[in-house]
């Protein structure tokens, strides 16, 4: 894996995101709850504060989960919630050396169809259908992933030309369109719920 991704606007942590598929995964995991380009820079600080030049999820797995933790919190804290977060991640690394040898990129690598990779990442822990359809989209339309059927797995965030979500931000133009998306998105579910009441 070896792109330019443009989600966490600091280019250090892109370039972590863009070669390393762990840290995407990880910064998926973390994209709830806080600005986009926060959650993003969040691999790159944990393995910067970890002594790393990339994660590891052998070492993530069995970290110790207090001292784990403890390098999430420590300020500026990597997430809104880092205990929390500190015990996601450390599932998910846990999860990949389980069914994966602790390789991210082989959830990804020898899928054959969009379904039966949406399916791995459902499985994921911390990824539901939404996230698992985002991070596919994001596969596809950036990393050049491409099983069968993936744009139809990843629902309308696989369209084409849509900024929906973070698979569609490739600079600072995008970025804008997709929080206008997502603003659009919040008042029209605001507009439902008073309308519902």
């Amino acid at each position: 894996m070896d792109a330019t991704l443009h989600l966490a606007q600091q280019p250090e942590a892109d370039e972590l995101l863009g070669r390393s598929p762990l840290a995407a995964l990880v910064g998926m995991l973390l994209d709830q709850q806080v600005p986009m380009e926060w959650a993003f820079a969040g691999p790159y600080t944990i393995a910067q504060r970890m002594g790393r030049d990339d994660l590891d999820a052998h070492e993530i797995a069995t970290y110790a989960p207090e001292a784990f933790a403890t390098l999430l919190s420590t300020k500026p804290a990597v997430h809104r919630y880092p205990g929390s977060m500190a015990k996601r991640i450390q599932q998910l690394c846990q999860y990949l050396v389980e069914h994966y040898d602790g390789d991210a990129a082989t959830v990804w690598k020898d899928a054959t169809t969009g379904d039966e990779l949406l399916q791995r990442l459902k499985d994921l822990p911390g990824f539901g259908p939404q996230k698992a359809q985002i991070f596919l989209a994001l596969l596809g339309k950036q990393l050049g992933v491409h099983p069968k059927g993936w744009r139809e797995s990843a629902g309308p965030y696989g369209e084409q030309n849509s900024f929906r979500s973070v698979a569609d931000i490739t600079g600072p133009d995008s970025l804008t369109k997709v929080r206008a998306h997502k603003q659009e998105m919040k008042a029209a579910a605001k507009a439902a719920k008073a309308s519902a009441k």
